[in-house]
């Protein structure tokens, strides 16, 4: 029996080759619990990658609603590019539904306020909540 939990950490590839490798050998039990436990590790990435990109994104808002004076065009990039990651992930994953992302709002939210302060040196405190619409809607523009 593998360390099919070990195995996916290492590389989702070589998770793949030794299920190849089961599967010849006919060993169908291993090679099931190889494919469920790839699908969680799997499904775990794309949700840590969506959390990742809405705590850039909403860092972004937040540096332009507390530094308006130093608003940019990278900023815009910045904000565009994160919204289209996780779009794009949703569209992969249905699971990476609206609400599974308000599952996540309130955490990406403190550790967005959090480098926000760390990066600009500016108190994030006055800022209590960001909406929907400022964050997936609103355009922002220079």
């Amino acid at each position: 029996m593998k360390n099919w939990a070990d195995i996916t950490a290492t590389s989702e590839h070589h998770a793949v080759l030794e299920i190849k490798n089961s599967f010849e050998k006919g060993d169908f039990h291993d090679v099931e619990e190889g494919l469920e436990t790839l699908l969680e590790a799997m499904g775990r990435a794309e949700k840590r990658a969506v959390r990742s990109q809405l705590i850039r994104l909403m860092l972004h808002i937040i540096k332009w609603n507390i530094q308006p004076n130093k608003r940019s065009r990278s900023w815009l990039i910045s904000i565009n590019n994160a919204r289209f990651s996780i779009e794009e992930e949703q569209e992969f994953s249905p699971s990476l539904s609206r609400l599974h992302i308000e599952e996540l709002w309130d955490k990406a939210l403190k550790e967005a306020k959090k480098e926000a302060q760390i990066e600009t040196g500016l108190s994030t405190k006055h800022i209590e909540s960001l909406t929907w619409e400022e964050v997936f809607d609103k355009e922002y523009k220079i």
